[in-house]
């Protein structure tokens, strides 16, 4: 019976990772019709947009967003502190280099997982299935681009926000068990700080009603609704494994731009698809 329900919540997990890393695989045709948006302006409002989500949930009652101290600041590091070090990387290095350095963050959450979780540990079959998932999103961001030489301090900054959103998925399950409702709290606090960012460093840009659509969007799906299925996701399962599913993210998110562009996959996504998907299959059958 325990057997049964553990399995039951791991499917559940699944379906919930999958649906985060099917709403972040938007994220990317969802930012090229909001390019002239500047991204702390974007981040600030879609995430004041996700957090009426979990208003919602919680049937309007506050008390759901009631979590410790320490938990505020984890969501508060997990969801600002990712996005605000991986907008300084793209303003200090190439956009390239520095997107593929932050997809580490999967490789973080498998490798790093007996850090973080006692319970855990990691065999050959995981540090495979990680690799053949990394040089899968490399070919799915690189897609036939070349990359620039030499180095720049935003790659730093793309390594830092790789760790952080590795470190805030594992540590969802070391903290006090909290509602998934409080996400909400999370996205608020966070998307006002990213506001805070936009009138320090940007210019407010002047929307267009199909902006405020797009910026909507991005708030009921990428940059919102997606961290409630990823704290969804890590509450009940196995961490390692959903990190290898998020690889799928920059796969989506390629597709997502051809699909835009009304172009045909050249044989690097077709490749890419497959370390992948091999990925995850190596990873469901490690124990």
């Amino acid at each position: 019976m325990v057997s049964h329900t553990l399995s039951v919540w791991r499917l559940r997990s699944t379906w919930y990772a999958c649906g985060a890393i099917v709403l972040w695989g938007s994220l990317a045709p969802l930012g090229v019709s909001l390019g002239h948006v500047p991204p702390f302006f974007l981040t600030g409002i879609a995430l004041l947009v996700g957090s009426v989500i979990g208003l919602i949930r919680s049937g309007f009652q506050l008390r759901h967003w009631k979590v410790p101290l320490r938990t505020l600041m984890l969501g508060v590091y997990g969801l600002f502190g990712f996005h605000f070090l991986l907008f300084m990387a793209l303003r200090h290095a190439p956009a390239l280099q520095a997107n593929l350095i932050n997809y580490l963050w999967p490789v973080g959450m498998v490798l790093l997982a007996p850090f973080f979780l006692p319970h855990t540990r990691v065999g050959a079959s995981h540090v495979l299935a990680a690799t053949l998932g990394f040089v899968g999103a490399c070919l799915a961001i690189l897609s036939g681009k070349s990359i620039s030489t030499g180095f720049q301090w935003g790659y730093v900054f793309a390594l830092g926000s790789a760790w952080v959103w590795a470190s805030y998925s594992l540590l969802l399950q070391r903290v006090p068990p909290f509602s998934n409702a409080a996400v909400g709290l999370f996205a608020l606090v966070s998307g006002t700080l990213a506001m805070l960012c936009h009138w320090t460093w940007e210019s407010t840009p002047v929307l267009a009603p199909s902006d405020m659509g797009m910026l909507l969007l991005m708030g009921l799906g990428p940059l919102g609704g997606a961290f409630y299925l990823w704290d969804a996701a890590l509450k009940h399962g196995d961490a390692r494994f959903i990190g290898l599913l998020a690889f799928l993210t920059p796969l989506l998110s390629t597709v997502g731009l051809l699909v835009l562009r009304a172009e045909w996959p050249n044989p690097g996504v077709v490749l890419a698809a497959t370390l992948i998907i091999a990925a995850a299959v190596v990873g469901s059958r490690a124990r």
